[in-house]
C-alpha cells in the first residue's frame, strides 16, 4: 500500500485549509482505506463500523452519515485529480473501463 502514501495527499489538497475542511479531508482518506482495506463490505454501515475498529476514530454514526451525505464534498475536482493520477488510462488506444 506504499503507492497510497502518493496518491492521497493529491486528493486531500481539495478541501479547504479551516479545521472543519482538515476534519474531512482527513475523514475522506480514511472512509478511502476503509473501502480498499478487505475488513469488511463497502456498505456505508461497515464502512462507519471500520473506522471505528480499525483506524480508532470515534464518530457518532450521524456525524458519519452527514458527511458521506454532504453536497460540500468536491467531488468533481476530486474525480479530476484522480483522473490525472492515472499514469496511462489506455490500452491500445482504446480507454477500459470496470465497474465493480
Amino acid at each position: 500500500m506504499f503507492i497510497l502514501r502518493d496518491l492521497l495527499p493529491p486528493l486531500q489538497t481539495h478541501f479547504s485549509k479551516t479545521a472543519l475542511g482538515k476534519e474531512r479531508s482527513a475523514l475522506f482518506v480514511y472512509t478511502l482505506l476503509s473501502v480498499i482495506v478487505p475488513f469488511t463490505s463497502s456498505m456505508t454501515s461497515n464502512l462507519w463500523r471500520c473506522l471505528e475498529s480499525l483506524f480508532g476514530i470515534e464518530m457518532k454514526q450521524k456525524r458519519f452519515y452527514t458527511f458521506m451525505s454532504s453536497t460540500l464534498l468536491p467531488w468533481q475536482r476530486l474525480w479530476q485529480s484522480v483522473w490525472r493520477l492515472i499514469p496511462s488510462p489506455e490500452t491500445d488506444g482504446r480507454l477500459l473501463i470496470a465497474l465493480v
